[in-house]
């Protein structure tokens, strides 16, 4: 492993691309800690000692940067909402967004500027609502001169602050290594490990009457993150491979195909992005209800759409689902990989070319889907049940779900520093 590290910076340009990496990162832990204008600091420090797990995931995502009201509170949130907006409306909802789809590169950029203009939208919403619900629940001591100037200029400073996030997500996607976003959320969470440990400390040993039981509890937690680490790497590098043959055929003077391959179908072809998106859909509601947090009904949404409540987690589950056969059959089209195959003169054994071949490859990704799907679930859900058996801290967030981003972004960094060294002629990480 040391002699791969020694390879990476031998290579000047992935040098170049792990440096810059890291700079934008440095500047984004920088700009957790700028604080908004016009806000207690002193209510909003007193508010956050008494613990509260409503917006912790979301605080967990930005590194803490939520409950210090930085310019960086809403993180990225609003640009992935706006992401699956216009994905979901490229699905022949709008006919000009599903043309841009199949234009290609031009397409993707004209589609990239609607995002963009969707996350500034978004992001005005967001922050007003955060502003005005984020008052309201420190009893309209957090905003100083709470008028609608004020709030206006917070919000502007907040979208101002998202807006920067999502250009520096897209320079890490040209200049640095990794995908820009999922480098960005990865970064919140990890900053966030010290703080929860630090609390874990405090809760289970500080003035603790049973010392030697709440030892063996944190050792229980860390088998459990380890065995969760391993699960977690075992789905995410599973593939099943399905044998493709190419019959022979001469152009010219040449003879083609002839050759045996395989497509890899991933048991999680959609990465950790359905946890993302899921838990960024689940928390508009909240985000909107935040307006009217004095109303009976937005009092109702804001208490049972987290996802540690029962109505929350299973809409969550349902989302993470949905969101995985989503994303996967964006990535992956039955029919246009049967065409391209029976183009070339490929088949799969025993599986005629044409609609069988379609058919045979939706049947399988649907099986391997709906497995990386429960999978997701179930890692994303079971870790908040075990966090409230062992009794920790409200503000730790041990979930499923930042574990699986840390490790799914994680792993596909190695891949991209992977695939770069082996172009040089290096050993990698994960090659034997």
């Amino acid at each position: 492993m040391f002699r791969t590290v020694t390879n990476i910076w031998k290579v000047e340009d992935l040098r170049k691309r792990i440096l810059f990496t890291l700079f934008i990162l440095l500047v984004y832990r920088i700009g957790a800690f700028i604080p908004v204008p016009n806000i207690n600091k002193d209510a909003l420090e007193a508010a956050n000692q008494q613990g509260s797990d409503l917006f912790g995931l979301l605080n967990t995502f930005s590194g803490g940067a939520l409950f210090k009201f930085s310019i960086f509170a809403l993180g990225i949130m609003p640009y992935i909402t706006a992401s699956i907006i216009v994905q979901l409306l490229s699905m022949d909802v709008i006919p000009k967004f599903t043309e841009w789809q199949k234009e290609g590169e031009n397409g993707k950029r004209k589609l990239a500027q609607v995002t963009r203009y969707g996350t500034v939208i978004l992001g005005l919403i967001q922050a007003f609502a955060t502003a005005i619900g984020f008052n309201r629940l420190y009893n309209q001591e957090m905003v100083i001169d709470p008028t609608f100037a004020t709030y206006t200029m917070i919000a502007i400073v907040l979208t101002a602050g998202t807006s920067f996030l999502m250009w520096l997500g897209e320079q890490i996607n040209e200049k640095g290594i990794g995908n820009g976003i999922s480098v960005l959320i990865f970064a919140g969470i990890v900053a966030s490990f010290p703080t929860h440990a630090r609390e874990i400390y405090a809760t289970e040993f500080i003035d603790a009457d049973q010392i030697f039981f709440n030892v063996l509890k944190v050792v229980a937690i860390l088998v459990v993150i380890i065995l969760i680490i391993a699960a977690v790497i075992f789905v995410q590098q599973g593939v099943r491979k399905i044998p493709v043959q190419y019959a022979k055929r001469v152009v010219g003077q040449k003879m083609y195909g002839g050759q045996s391959t395989h497509i890899p179908l991933k048991v999680n072809g959609a990465g950790v992005i359905p946890v993302i998106f899921a838990s960024s859909l689940l928390m508009f509601p909240v985000t909107i209800a935040n307006f009217w947090s004095t109303q009976a009904w937005a009092d109702w949404v804001i208490k049972n759409m987290y996802y540690t409540q029962p109505l929350g987690m299973v809409l969550y589950v349902l989302l993470i689902v949905g969101f995985t056969f989503f994303y996967t059959f964006v990535q992956f089209n039955p029919q246009q990989m049967a065409d391209n195959m029976k183009k070339n003169g490929g088949y799969i054994p025993g599986i005629r070319p044409g609609k069988p071949t379609q058919g045979y490859l939706m049947k399988l990704i649907t099986r391997i889907t709906l497995s990386g799907a429960i999978f997701l679930a179930l890692i994303s859900v079971l870790p908040v049940f075990f966090g409230k058996i062992a009794g920790l801290p409200q503000t730790v967030q041990l979930g499923g779900t930042s574990l699986l981003i840390v490790i799914g972004v994680a792993l596909e960094t190695m891949k991209q520093i992977e695939s770069q060294l082996i172009k040089r002629h290096y050993k990698g990480f994960i090659n034997k």
